[in-house]
């Protein structure tokens, strides 16, 4: 059987006891980086006494997947093999869909655990209200499709979730304060490490802060909707408007099923 286990995205406390489990009994690891999966399990033998498990690592990313599926694919059901990302939920924003809808079109049984993720970590930091948010993932790197991508991002209706690296940070404060200085961010650097830091306030105030800071780490970006300055006005305000019944008409053919000339009929005998 295959399980997806989701692995800390920072402080290896975070694992759960049912993956340490999972791994002591696991045959075959397919890791975005093996190396890394290795360093955890190490890590995980030291601190918390779990068993170093005597399986085979064999890398399955977005450049290999498919032809490792070719290799290994018939082995899923009959051995115990678990997928692992190089930190946080499988599958979200990794290659381990691949994996997932290989599974659904085989009919071959899976089970994904729960676990960290920075997506809901930072948007529960962040203090927005609102409990609806789109998560973008990393933007295109350059030119006209990170354009495009963040414009989508800042302009669909939601707080939406970024993730973005180091060296592009400080770039992308740039870009959202040029379009709107005031729109308010939050953001989160390195969650769960040891210099984990929250940051608040206007996209301006933010780009102009983190110039003077050492941008180091992993970020997760969260930007507030944009507040929409438009108002519907009810009947009831519209008929106290101060209007010649003509354009109160007009306006109030919009708000009903009723035309415009019923309405200024309505209207010229009051």
């Amino acid at each position: 059987m295959l399980t997806f286990i989701p692995t800390p995205i920072g402080n290896p406390q975070d694992i759960t006891i049912r993956a340490m489990k999972l791994f002591e009994k696991a045959e075959l690891f397919l890791c975005e980086d093996t190396r890394e999966t290795k360093r955890l399990l190490k890590l995980l033998e030291e601190r918390f006494e779990m068993l170093y498990p005597h399986a085979d690592f064999i890398s399955f990313n977005e450049h290999n997947g498919h032809a490792r599926l070719e290799e290994y694919g018939e082995i899923l059901e009959s051995k115990n093999v678990v997928y692992v990302s190089d930190a946080g939920m499988p599958v979200i924003s990794d290659p381990g869909q691949i994996l997932v809808a290989y599974c659904q079109e085989k009919d071959i049984e899976y089970d994904v655990l729960p676990g960290a993720s920075a997506v809901t970590t930072a948007y529960a930091a962040s203090g927005f209200e609102e409990g609806k948010f789109l998560f973008y993932a990393f933007l295109p790197h350059k030119g006209k499709e990170r354009t495009i991508a963040l414009a989508e991002a800042m302009d669909n209706g939601f707080n939406t979730v970024l993730y973005e690296s180091p060296h592009r940070l400080e770039k992308l404060l740039e870009e959202i304060a040029a379009v709107d200085g005031e729109r308010e961010l939050f953001l989160a650097k390195e969650l769960t490490k040891k210099y984990q830091r929250y940051y608040r306030g206007s996209a301006k105030e933010l780009d102009e802060r983190l110039k003077n800071e050492t941008i180091r780490g992993e970020w997760v970006v969260v930007i507030s909707a944009k507040k929409s300055l438009e108002k519907s006005l009810s009947f009831s305000e519209v008929l106290s408007l101060d209007l010649p019944p003509k354009p109160k008409a007009k306006l109030l053919s919009m708000l009903s099923g009723k035309s415009v000339k019923e309405w200024y009929q309505e209207l010229i005998k009051t």
